[in-house]
């Protein structure tokens, strides 16, 4: 009797859940791309299905071109959280001992702040009078504000690297925490030096933490349109910054949601392309 009502609860659960995801999920995102084929006349949205809004991107090099550069510096951006944030994490699961909970909680807690407000406090560091050319000036090392740091492409891979790099620390923490100790020091006792026992164990079983923190990364850079619109200037236009557009100043809704659908559909890609070479690289 209790497992019927068991298996009774769990298959309403599971109901419960599939509701959820289909109405709050799937069928406001069905109701967004649908008006990727519908047209603007003026003011009026035409709602006939037609590609002219998908045509229109792969027509105009400017899209495609724009899309291709922002692909390559959401790549930067999840590049620059690797590089920096592995080795964080690594530190804080072998070396931090009990305070690494402490530290990861001071890299969680700017998660919670408004997105403006960190995005103009990188404005005060990297602008023309900001810390870091008033630091540099102070040092003699420059005699007028460099221009590197703010209104430029350079400005935002560095706001985004600052930005989303806890999301690619806190996964990969939690996958090198949860290995034994044991296990380490066995594959010592078995003669493996530190670089080996790095390569053949720890690195391997954090990957799958690391994968899921990348893929943050450069979804969130790919999508981003806030930080290039507020230190990125002419030179840091994105692909994000065309969608917004469409959806403010253009009033075009429909071009926008073909644009935003292309972006979902490269983004599925690469989420499918990387779980499916993580399965076979952990096999």
């Amino acid at each position: 009797m209790n497992l019927i009502s068991n298996y009774f609860n769990t298959s309403i659960w599971t109901i419960v859940s599939f509701i959820l995801v289909i109405f709050l999920i799937l069928i406001p995102l069905a109701s967004f791309l649908s008006y990727s084929f519908f047209t603007v006349d003026g003011t009026d949205i035409i709602r006939e299905f037609s590609l002219f809004n998908f045509k229109e991107f792969f027509v105009d090099e400017i899209y495609i071109r724009t899309f291709v550069r922002t692909i390559f510096l959401a790549i930067i951006v999840m590049t620059c959280c690797i590089i920096l944030g592995y080795p964080v994490a690594f530190f804080l699961a072998r070396y931090a001992g009990r305070y690494k909970y402490a530290i990861l909680l001071m890299l969680i807690i700017p998660l919670f702040m408004s997105y403006i407000i960190k995005i103009y406090m990188m404005r005060s560091i990297l602008g023309y009078s900001g810390l870091i050319n008033k630091v540099l000036a102070m040092l003699g090392l420059i005699e007028k504000p460099l221009e590197f740091f703010l209104w430029n492409q350079n400005s935002v891979i560095i706001t985004l690297v600052i930005i989303l790099l806890p999301l690619i620390i806190i996964p990969t923490f939690t996958s090198l925490d949860k290995i034994p100790k044991n296990i380490i020091e066995a594959s010592f006792d078995l003669g493996c030096k530190p670089f080996q026992a790095f390569k053949y164990i720890i690195f391997p079983i954090s990957f799958p933490g690391l994968v899921v923190g990348s893929i943050f990364v450069f979804i969130l850079a790919l999508g981003d349109f806030v930080t290039p619109q507020l230190v990125g200037g002419t030179s840091g236009f994105t692909y994000g910054k065309i969608i917004y557009s469409n959806f403010g100043m253009a009033f075009n809704w429909p071009f926008g949601a073909a644009l935003a659908s292309v972006l979902l559909f490269v983004s599925v890609i690469i989420i499918l392309l990387t779980n499916y070479l993580t399965k076979r690289l952990n096999r």
